[in-house]
């Protein structure tokens, strides 16, 4: 397949990932693929790659996998460059696109229905909390005090602030789609105006996060987003070491899902006895310890402390892909997964 840049997109759904930066991303995308396979064989599956990763793909002749191959250009080989330009990148009618980091795990036939009367969304959350884009220490407070949320929401005329999770977002009207991205790029130039500090002070960081500018953008425009926590449709749901039961496969996983927003928002806890002393310490109010066992269409491995779970599972996938596929010996298959890679 030779990649090229579609004019015309294809009839009906499809999902979308990119991919760029080191070679292990190359095998983020090849594992999210062939799990979207194990559960969805009809629709089509599109790749937008850094040169680099298509050569790769031909030199391991994987290309065919994806239906739609096709050069990211550099300028969109980030975050920022993409999900802020997806109006660009548009091989389908209705286009998922999906973070490589994420797993699918049951028929998403339903979630495609949730997503298929808006022209553009994410899954989010109506109302981001004061973590949203800020600091993640102790500065966090000083923002809480001083009021910089509202001050944020206030400056730019808006009525509230969605919490967007762009590991899911969905386009199927171009210009609505891009309306979106443009005011997102408006908003994310004016970043000394807001609350938000770049995510490239996080330690480990390189890449900017596209997601307060977008949750501006979708704000402003009063358009919906798909509920992030949905109870048993939830479309993706994080995975958490002590709140997830999975077995070594992520064949059958299931999340444990509080009830109560408050209590949910526990979970992201780094330390795992401090977790579970929250969680007793808020057992007293009511409603504390309801909770759902929940298999989401997509598990997450959206938090930087459990990544290395989702390494393990990679790095077994690409042995078994290898001889599948008769890798063994080339020398760009051989250990991909160990070498450094970009931090995002």
């Amino acid at each position: 397949m030779n990649p090229s840049t579609q004019t015309k997109p294809s009839k009906g759904q499809g999902y979308v990932y990119c991919s760029h930066g080191a070679p292990k991303y190359l095998i983020y995308a090849l594992v999210a693929a062939r799990r979207i396979r194990a559960h969805d064989i009809k629709r089509p599956i599109a790749l937008f790659a850094s040169q680099n990763h298509l050569d790769l793909l031909r030199a391991w002749n994987l290309d065919s996998l994806f239906q739609h191959l096709q050069l990211l250009p550099p300028e969109s080989c980030s975050i920022i460059g993409f999900k802020h330009h997806t109006e660009k990148f548009m091989p389908f009618e209705q286009n998922m696109y999906l973070d490589t980091d994420m797993l699918l795990l049951r028929n998403p036939d339903t979630l495609w229905h949730q997503f298929t009367p808006f022209g553009y969304t994410y899954t989010g959350q109506e109302s981001a909390d004061v973590f949203f884009g800020g600091p993640k220490h102790f500065g966090i407070v000083v923002d809480a005090v001083t009021h910089k949320r509202k001050k944020t929401i206030r400056n730019f005329d808006l009525d509230h602030l969605y919490r967007a999770q762009t590991g899911i977002m969905y386009a199927s009207d171009p210009d609505l789609t891009r309306q979106v991205n443009e005011l997102a790029r408006s908003f994310y130039q004016r970043q000394d105006e807001t609350h938000f500090i770049s995510r490239k002070n996080e330690k480990g960081r390189t890449l900017d996060s596209c997601e307060w500018s977008l949750a501006m953008a979708m704000s402003h425009l009063k358009l919906h987003v798909v509920p992030w926590f949905n109870g048993y449709e939830s479309p993706q749901l994080d995975f958490i070491s002590g709140l997830t039961r999975h077995d070594p496969d992520f064949e059958t996983v299931a999340c444990k899902y509080y009830c109560n927003p408050f209590i949910h928002s526990l979970r992201g806890i780094k330390t795992h006895a401090l977790r579970s002393l929250f969680f007793r310490i808020f057992s007293v109010f009511p409603r504390s310890g309801d909770h759902m066992w929940v298999t989401p269409y997509f598990l997450h491995f959206g938090w930087k402390h459990e990544k290395h779970q989702l390494d393990r599972f990679v790095a077994q996938e690409w042995e078994t892909m290898k001889k599948e596929y008769r890798l063994e010996g080339i020398p760009e298959a051989d250990n991909p997964m160990q070498r450094t890679a970009e931090a995002v």
